[in-house]
């Protein structure tokens, strides 16, 4: 996938516009889970980390991570999308502008329905711009990439690199708490619901078709990516798209695993 690939087709427009409010909201919904201080999502918690070191805001440090990663992308050959270089930056700068919108409470009666709300809407966010189908987030992609260049699991790669992750930002002052389990838990689940509805239907010939591959698993896989999990259910047989079945996500792919949590 090139940066240009996927710039055309009757539903160019809505895709875009998929893409970048999913990215939005993305960072909204991160900015939220720094506000509840009940615990951020795993990369979170290493940008929060690095922030308190720095002196950067978090967005900043967001923008910066997911360059670097982006950079880890030449070595095992990975072709960034539209989607992933976009990832970079909306969401850094969104988290910032929402942090300068939303002011710090000390009391649960605040705390607790932003975290409920940082999570739904973070999968909401993320049905968004995976069915925009416009390539993965570079932290996705890395994990994607490990997992064909190592041959491990993708369940393993990336329980392998959000352990890390969540380790090395706690070190360094992330905040990590029930948020960051609950998140883990309900994030996969919640992005699978989304994702059917925000589906982009494809088209071939004049007749809707589903990506290639089985479907991913229904239901909560608790603890597939990031931490513990259960393995996923026996997934259906992707036919053709109707009004009750959308599009799925095909298998192997960056978009796939991020659902498989």
């Amino acid at each position: 996938m090139s940066i240009a690939s996927g710039l055309r087709g009757r539903h160019l427009t809505r895709r875009l516009i998929q893409l970048y409010v999913g990215l939005t909201l993305y960072g909204v919904s991160s900015a939220l889970l720094v506000r509840s201080a009940l615990g951020l999502e795993p990369w979170g918690v290493l940008h929060q980390g690095l922030a308190e070191k720095t002196g950067l805001t978090i967005g900043v440090v967001s923008i910066v991570v997911g360059a670097v990663v982006l950079l880890l992308w030449i070595p095992i050959r990975q072709r960034p999308g539209l989607g992933t270089v976009s990832n970079v930056f909306v969401i850094g700068l969104a988290m910032d502008g929402t942090l300068a919108l939303v002011a710090e409470s000390d009391g649960l009666a605040v705390r607790v329905p932003l975290l409920a709300l940082g999570i739904v809407l973070n999968g909401v966010a993320t049905g968004l711009y995976i069915a925009a189908r416009f390539g993965p987030g570079p932290r996705d992609g890395l994990m994607t990439g490990l997992h064909r260049l190592t041959g491990r699991s993708i369940r393993l790669v990336r329980t392998f690199l959000e352990v890390a992750v969540v380790a090395t930002g706690f070190l360094l002052g992330g905040s990590v708490g029930v948020g960051t389990v609950l998140y883990a838990l309900s994030i996969g689940p919640l992005a699978q619901f989304f994702l059917r509805r925000f589906a982009v239907p494809e088209r071939e010939g004049g007749v809707t078709v589903a990506s290639s591959g089985p479907a991913p698993a229904e239901g909560p896989a608790p603890a597939g990516e990031p931490g513990p999990a259960g393995e996923p259910g026996a997934a259906e047989d992707a036919g053709p798209v109707t009004a009750s079945r959308p599009p799925v996500v095909a298998p192997g792919t960056p978009e796939q695993a991020i659902l498989r949590r």
